[in-house]
């Protein structure tokens, strides 16, 4: 018996241990999961801390645990596909997830729903809302289907719209919204009120919401309770917050330690004020008790207690615009004709009278309230007449000039300590550089006795949530990080040499600290370094063109980046060929062009098959220009196969092989009879240096012979050459002689790619040996020493024609081709007789 005992009990000790394992393994599962926005750029006004704003939350948010993803000035498209991927993420986190979602920028409410504009959005009407903005209820939604047991949603945009003035304006600041079972939403104005534009780096509610988030151990309800009572002690009654909660697990950013200071007011008696009736505080307490509670019967039990004090009349004014929303909510739920013209009844002119009437023009129902019909009963009584004057327009200042308002009173410590003095004023965060990237703030650090709580799965390689007791500051110029702890931070400068530096390689630190992008906007900033050269956007441009914000982008005719630079760019020495620099396509090695018959010398254009065309018309970069771009001639690397004399140009090698055709300063020498018949070539004064196609117009001096007897008693080489090869010619090819004729193929005989018989060329030559034939190709293409080579160009070069051939020759000096020792041929049949 005493076993069995003994072996119950165990197997009770294992079950105890068993079930502690696995509720301790699903409380270290809680995963903190954040998305943050912040859309300052727009066309119709930019704001100033937006992205600042949500900087600053999400920087906080990674000290208590958050995976943190955000980005700043995003259009619509980038907008839901970034939050796609977050939700994704949601999805995958497990039942245990923590949520929040911060949105800064502008937001509008549009017939009963709220939406969130992205920098891209052009609202010219009422209609354009849906289409141009992201509705809220669509995040809302999505959120409650999801398996997370903590969702807030935080809208910073209740902000004075930008708009053209409309026929039918929009109701000013957000409507009034339920949240979904295990979700908090917050605004940073109450419903149909607007908050003023901060003057700041940072908004006046972003930065009293990072403060309590910072404050460990409070609850989510203390947090945006204690946010509401900075902001409107900070804005001097301008701007008072609102946020509704339907989160039953109990949730905390930060505990705090068991052996932190005790706060200076306790907990029991901080709930004990909260119990507390209104009439039981003097009239400065029961006005911020009133609004720490946030509630109609809150403010109106002030306005019975204190109905002449100088805080009345703003409370008043709070009330008639909580009234107002609340009766335009149940409206809308509604939506029934009936509904609409009760709102219209008791609010003929309110903020949402236009919304009421474009829903009664749906419903094809009369715009004005009929004489007779159900009227629905709200909840709420009607306005009284006083009210009415505060919420007659479409929207609501608290610190309008119209209704002189009273500064509200201080907020006693038993409603709210006094703020960290390191966290009284902030610095402005250094502008980012990177597209979309949020602005990275100077990280306060958190006190030690303040720590995350300790079930919760740390987020990835986040510097923040590694050091919030340390001052972290990112060195971009030499990526290093270094940390001063908390006790440190009052510290003069000096005092840096004395904390902990970690040096951090290839930029981790950096990266580290800063936001990381959605999966989508990662590869949309990656697209658009590369479109603008790696130059970051203008803040707001990828809206419209794809791109985003920074530096302005480059231009196409500006300075062009070095990185890729052409050799001897930037006074750097050129590359050196053949042991000297290429200048002007000297000295550069002949190469062939892959595919392709013919040769590349220099910057010339490839010839041969593929270039055939190209030959005398248009410039080009080689040896076929007689003058370059400076005036000087450019030599050929190669002329029919030889080496190219170094140091002549075009003019001098015509006076070398012809020393008697040009005398004195270069002038021709007029050629007599006997020159001719010697077969020297005729050079006028005006054929000079003409090889361009664009000089073909110019007179050309007429040979008076050729071999002796006059040409204009011979038939013409044209004529002799198409009896000669019938076949090597068709009409088609007539016309003039420039290089875009198109030629016929020859046919392919046994010697050659054409056939000895019809070889034009040197069947020409055999029968008029003194008449010298020249290609219109390029000087590196004539009488190559392969006979296949010659014939397959003799397939591209156009139709010769004789006389313009023999009158184009003056006008491109070109160097004859190296004879050697060879004799000439003679004694055969049609050629003259051998010189004894």
């Amino acid at each position: 018996m005493q076993t069995l005992q003994k072996f119950t009990g165990l197997i009770v000790v294992l079950i105890f241990f068993a079930v502690s394992s696995a509720t301790g393994a699903l409380a270290q599962g809680e995963r903190r999961l954040a998305f943050v926005i912040g859309n300052g750029a727009y066309q119709s006004g930019e704001l100033a801390t937006a992205a600042n704003d949500a900087g600053l939350i999400a920087q906080t948010l990674q000290a208590a645990g958050f995976d943190v993803v955000g980005a700043r000035d995003v259009d619509q498209e980038s907008l839901r596909g970034a939050l796609r991927d977050f939700l994704g993420k949601v999805s995958a986190a497990g039942p245990d997830a923590t949520v929040f979602v911060y949105l800064a920028g502008r937001g509008v409410q549009f017939e009963g729903e709220n939406y969130f504009l992205p920098v891209d959005a052009q609202i010219a009407s009422p209609a354009d809302v849906p289409l141009q903005a992201m509705r809220l209820s669509d995040i809302t939604k999505s959120l409650a289907g999801l398996p997370a047991k903590v969702n807030i949603v935080v809208l910073d945009a209740a902000r004075p719209n930008a708009f053209p003035k409309m026929s039918q304006p929009l109701a000013g600041g957000l409507a009034l919204v339920d949240p979904d079972p295990n979700m908090l939403i917050a605004f940073n104005a109450a419903p149909g009120t607007v908050a003023p534009e901060g003057k700041g780096p940072y908004g006046a509610y972003a930065q009293a919401l990072a403060e309590m988030i910072r404050d460990g151990g409070l609850s989510l309800d203390d947090v945006f309770d204690r946010t509401r009572l900075r902001v409107n002690e900070v804005t001097q009654g301008a701007e008072v917050p609102w946020n509704a909660s339907k989160i039953i697990a109990p949730f905390v950013f930060f505990d705090r330690a068991a052996d932190a200071p005790a706060p200076k007011v306790s907990e029991a008696e901080s709930r004990a004020d909260r119990t507390r009736a209104i009439r039981d505080f003097n009239a400065h307490d029961a006005y911020v008790a009133a609004l720490d509670r946030d509630t109609m019967r809150g403010y109106e039990d002030f306005l019975v207690t204190y109905p002449h004090d100088p805080m009345a009349k703003r409370v008043r004014a709070m009330i008639a615009a909580r009234r107002e929303a609340i009766t335009w909510r149940e409206t809308w739920l509604q939506d029934t004709p009936e509904a609409y013209w009760s709102y219209l009844r008791r609010y003929p002119h309110g903020p949402h009278a236009w919304d009421g009437r474009r829903r009664l023009e749906h419903f094809d129902a009369a715009l004005e309230p009929p004489a007779e019909f159900t009227v629905y009963e709200y909840d709420l009584p009607p306005p009284p007449e006083e009210e009415i004057v505060y919420v007659d327009r479409p929207v609501l200042y608290f610190d309008d000039p119209d209704f002189d308002f009273e500064p509200p009173p201080p907020i006693a410590v038993i409603f709210l300590p006094p703020p960290p003095p390191d966290f009284v004023v902030l610095a402005a965060p250094p502008p980012p550089v990177d597209v979309f990237v949020l602005p990275t703030p100077v990280f306060v650090p958190i006190p030690a006795f303040i720590n995350p709580p300790r079930h919760i799965v740390p987020p990835p390689n986040d510097i923040i949530f590694n050091n919030i007791h340390n001052t972290t500051v990112i060195n971009n110029i030499n990526n290093t990080t270094i940390n001063e702890t908390a006790n440190q931070a009052g510290q003069p400068s000096g005092g840096l040499t004395t904390g902990q530096k970690m040096a951090v390689g290839a930029g981790a630190a950096a990266l580290a600290a800063k936001v990381a992008l959605p999966p989508l906007l990662q590869k949309k900033a990656v697209l658009s370094k590369q479109s603008q050269g790696g130059q970051p956007l203008k803040p707001g441009q990828a809206a419209t063109q794809g791109q985003q914000p920074g530096a302005t982008p480059q231009s196409k005719t500006g300075k062009r980046s070095t990185d890729h630079a052409l050799p001897g760019a930037n006074g750097k020495t050129l590359p050196l060929v053949n042991g000297k620099p290429v200048l002007n396509g000297q000295n550069a090695p002949n190469r062939k062009v892959p595919g392709k018959q013919g040769t590349v010398s220099g910057n010339q254009q490839p010839t041969g098959n593929a270039g055939a065309a190209v030959t005398g018309n248009g410039q080009q970069n080689g040896a076929v220009n007689g003058q370059g771009k400076n005036g000087k001639f450019r030599k050929p690397p190669t002329v029919n196969g030889a080496q190219g004399e170094n140091g002549q140009n075009a003019q001098q090698r015509p006076g070398k092989n012809n020393p008697n055709a040009l005398s004195g300063r270069g002038k021709p020498k007029k050629l007599t009879r006997k020159d001719l018949s010697a077969g020297q070539t005729a050079v006028g004064s005006s054929d000079q240096g003409s090889a361009n196609g664009s000089e073909r117009g110019k007179k050309l001096r007429k040979l008076p012979t050729v071999n002796g007897a006059p040409a204009d008693n011979r038939p013409s080489v044209q004529e002799r050459l198409r009896k000669n090869n019938p076949n090597a010619f068709s009409d088609q090819n007539q016309g003039s002689a420039n290089g875009n004729r198109r030629f016929r193929r020859l046919p392919n005989g046994q010697d050659g790619s054409a056939g000895a018989s019809t070889n034009v060329q040197r069947n020409f030559k055999q029968q008029r040996p003194n008449v010298q034939v020249l290609s219109p190709q390029r000087p590196k293409f004539q009488a190559q020493p392969k006979p296949q080579v010659q014939e397959r160009r003799l397939q591209q070069q156009p139709r010769p024609q004789p006389q313009e051939q023999q009158r184009r020759l003056p006008q491109q000096p070109r160097e004859q081709p190296p004879q050697g020792n060879k004799k000439p041929t003679c004694g055969h049949p049609g050629e003259p007789p051998c010189k004894q």
